[in-house]
């Protein structure tokens, strides 16, 4: 009596075959249709900021006032020499210094394990289409408009301008092996990140404290699974810091910049990070701003930490630490000026961190040092960091997120402390949110020419002893700033 019935439970196992097929071809489509509506991602951040900069320059004397005592001394004139006067240091500020920044980012999903990343930014200044207002006669990374390694990251015009552009091509050879190429995002790297509310830029970042400049250069990578060094890898950066041009004879060479970076551990509450870089034939002035000589080689040494403690309370504390070396390896060549006012740079006046007729190998040193509470209740943020530069350190950071100058290469101490307070708010946009900042900084400069490889650094309290120590920017002594952001991401 059973077996008629075998047709039917056959015929029920084909229809269920046939219906699973079905069912899988449909997951197929899916996940296809899928793919090709997420391989462009679209996502940005406005910035509205008030910054209050007060300062305090030093007594000193000017390189124009100097200038006829050098002159006198190098053509062994008789007879008195010229006399210099000292400036009188005096109080600088700008009040109200108001800026929009604009960041606009475009990645696509080109092809398997083929990407293009691209970060666009307006930086400006209210009421003006030039950073004039946020710059001055004091500093080497602020003095002037916007150069190459700052395109979009000090105030400008109103121009939308590329941060970064950039494709990888990752997976080579079934291994994990990645290549990048094109305009680098190595600009707010960590530990940076943590003060302005980022996330770690990943592997394609570059610690902060050595590198916070825009240049456009490749990358090649590997990160090995090994068991006992969860998130470990390593990558060799190479860059072109200046394009000389077709040359000719006396014509400066390229500025190249390459770079191992190795982090040997990445979890999300411990990062180590060791940074070796090198910038190779270092220019005599901007990128962008004719550049007539080079005066030679600056590699620098990094070991950075970071690490997190969740559940410490109501909360998570940040810490991170990093110390840093800086060393020169100068050249006969110098920076020259215009003596005779015709318009020609004729008279050689300072070479690689050191000046006329001192030429010797400069070592400088840095550390970093802070951290962020996170409240988790409120999604309030309290920071706290400190850094010190000795009298010969050299980093190369002029896109850094400061006004008066990047704090990381200052040769003295700088402190800041800020408080982040997210606006409570649903988010309606995958990244959306909005969030204040509020936050000071105080720089007390010990030496000069800070963010510069111009000349011997000069102690600042010894500027108006003599006419030696003249100075071709207006030094300052202390300074600070406090300063107000509203920031929404979407």
């Amino acid at each position: 009596m059973l077996l008629p019935a075998a047709p039917a439970i056959s015929a029920t196992a084909d229809d269920l075959s046939s219906k699973v097929i079905q069912l899988e071809n449909r997951l197929k489509d899916l996940e296809t249709e899928q793919k090709r509506l997420s391989w462009l991602d679209i996502s940005g951040d406005f910035r509205a900021r008030l910054d209050s900069l007060r300062g305090e320059t030093a007594d000193h004397y000017t390189f124009q006032s100097a200038l006829p005592i050098m002159l006198w001394q190098a053509g062994g004139m008789v007879g008195a020499m010229p006399a210099a006067s000292v400036t009188k240091g005096e109080n600088v500020k700008n009040n109200t210094l108001l800026t929009n920044r604009f960041g606009l980012n475009i990645n696509a999903n080109a092809a398997e394990n083929v990407t293009v990343k691209s970060r666009l930014l307006m930086y400006k200044v209210w009421g003006h289409q030039t950073g004039g207002p946020a710059s001055g006669n004091y500093f080497a990374d602020r003095m002037g408009a916007t150069f190459d390694g700052t395109s979009g990251h000090t105030p400008g015009d109103n121009s939308l301008l590329v941060d970064y552009a950039y494709t990888t091509i990752s997976n080579i050879a079934e291994q994990p092996v990645w290549f990048s190429i094109g305009r680098r995002p190595s600009t707010t790297g960590i530990p940076t990140n943590l003060r302005q509310n980022k996330e770690k830029s990943g592997t394609a970042g570059v610690p902060g404290h050595l590198i916070d400049y825009a240049f456009d250069g490749l990358s090649l990578g590997y990160a090995p699974d090994i068991a006992p060094l969860p998130g470990a890898y390593a990558k060799f950066c190479w860059g072109r810091g200046y394009d000389s041009g077709i040359q000719s004879s006396g014509s400066p060479k390229d500025t190249d910049f390459m770079g191992l970076n190795i982090v040997p551990l990445s979890t999300d509450n411990l990062h180590v990070e060791l940074q070796w870089d090198k910038a190779k034939d270092i220019f005599d002035t901007y990128p962008d701003s004719g550049v007539s000589t080079n005066l030679g080689d600056i590699t620098q040494y990094e070991l950075l930490v970071t690490g997190k403690l969740e559940d410490l309370g109501p909360g998570t504390l940040n810490l991170f630490g990093s110390v840093a070396i800086s060393k020169t390896s100068p050249n006969d060549n110098l920076y020259k000026i215009d003596s005779n006012g015709d318009g020609t740079a004729d008279m050689g006046v300072a070479g690689l961190l050191y000046d006329a007729g001192d030429k010797s190998s400069r070592t400088g040193n840095s550390y970093y040092f802070g951290g962020r509470y996170d409240y988790a209740r409120t999604k309030t943020k309290i920071g706290a960091e400190y850094n010190h530069g000795s009298k010969n350190w050299l980093t190369f950071a002029p896109a850094a997120d400061d006004m008066w100058t990047s704090k990381l290469g200052t040769r003295g101490d700088v402190y800041e402390i800020y408080v982040i307070q997210e606006v409570p708010r649903m988010a309606i946009s995958k990244r959306g949110s909005a969030f204040v900042r509020l936050g000071y900084q105080s720089y007390d400069f010990e030496y000069t020419g800070s963010n510069s490889w111009i000349g011997a650094p000069k102690k600042i309290s010894e500027l108006s002893s003599s006419p030696a120590n003249a100075q071709m920017l207006t030094p300052i002594d202390t300074a600070t700033d406090v300063y107000l952001a509203l920031e929404v991401t979407f």
